[in-house]
């Protein structure tokens, strides 16, 4: 039991487990926010390190099961749809991950919070602001880029894929697998990076572990909730989401 508990105490270790469910639930529901809730919830009670590295192994086996929901052939398709996207979050990811631990917490949080808290918002008063058709190849390389870069120093690389997605008006279904195999891509990108960076070893990777089994409970439980959405509500939840955890990163960012 110690190898998945990192030498935490067993309340400690509880409430990890508990926010990790929680975090699954919500994935479940609306296709993201696991590492968003995990790296908020964590940082009040674990070192930023392992916070970090607890993160990657969840949000890695729900992505598996989000992805491939549908089936293979589906996510194949949305692998060349979002192959942009794609390749920018995987270069930037290898770019920024060896900086994990050189960049302040509070910068990070205020440079992703402050405009995805803004767009959010905006977007639930009623500003439809779409992407224009020209225009969405570069917004999918320039959003993909942004994203690689926070997801390797943070592990959150959500937010800046949710505007694109937004901003095109996908529809649900596709939304939810395009989170899916995109995270997914980029989860095992940072799991490589960060064994290579020493962030990931046999402690963390235990731990990390460990949060697998509530977080695949909660994204169950989730699913329940996802199928019973329909898109107008569907695309409100994940608006209302989005302003939500912006604010809680630029709180933890000022406090």
């Amino acid at each position: 039991m110690d190898m998945f508990m990192a030498g935490l105490d067993p309340q400690v270790f509880a409430a990890a487990l508990a926010i990790t469910l929680f975090a699954g639930v919500v994935k479940g529901a609306v296709g993201f926010a696991m590492p968003l809730i995990l790296v908020s919830g964590f940082a009040i009670f674990l070192p930023k390190e392992l916070a970090l590295a607890g993160l990657i192994l969840p949000t890695l086996v729900t992505n598996i099961s989000q992805a491939f929901r549908q089936g293979i052939g589906p996510a194949q398709e949305t692998v060349v749809t979002y192959r942009r996207f794609l390749i920018a979050t995987l270069v930037c990811i290898g770019i920024s991950a060896p900086f994990a631990e050189a960049i302040p917490k509070t910068l990070y949080l205020l440079m992703l919070g402050v405009p995805i808290t803004a767009f959010a918002a905006l977007q639930l008063m009623g500003r439809s602001l779409a992407i224009k058709l020209q225009h969405q190849n570069r917004a999918e390389w320039g959003l993909g880029v942004v994203s690689g870069l926070y997801g390797g120093i943070s592990g959150i690389w959500g937010p800046p894929l949710l505007v694109f997605l937004l901003s095109t008006g996908t529809e649900k279904v596709q939304s939810v697998r395009a989170q899916g195999v995109v995270f997914l891509i980029s989860a095992v990108m940072l799991l490589a990076a960060h064994l290579a960076t020493g962030l990931v070893n046999l402690q963390t990777l235990g731990f990390s572990a460990a949060l697998c089994v509530p977080a695949l409970i909660g994204m169950s439980l989730g699913y329940l909730v996802q199928d019973r959405l329909d898109q107008q509500r569907f695309r409100r939840w994940t608006q209302g989401l989005l302003v939500v955890t912006g604010l809680n990163m630029i709180r933890q960012a000022l406090v």
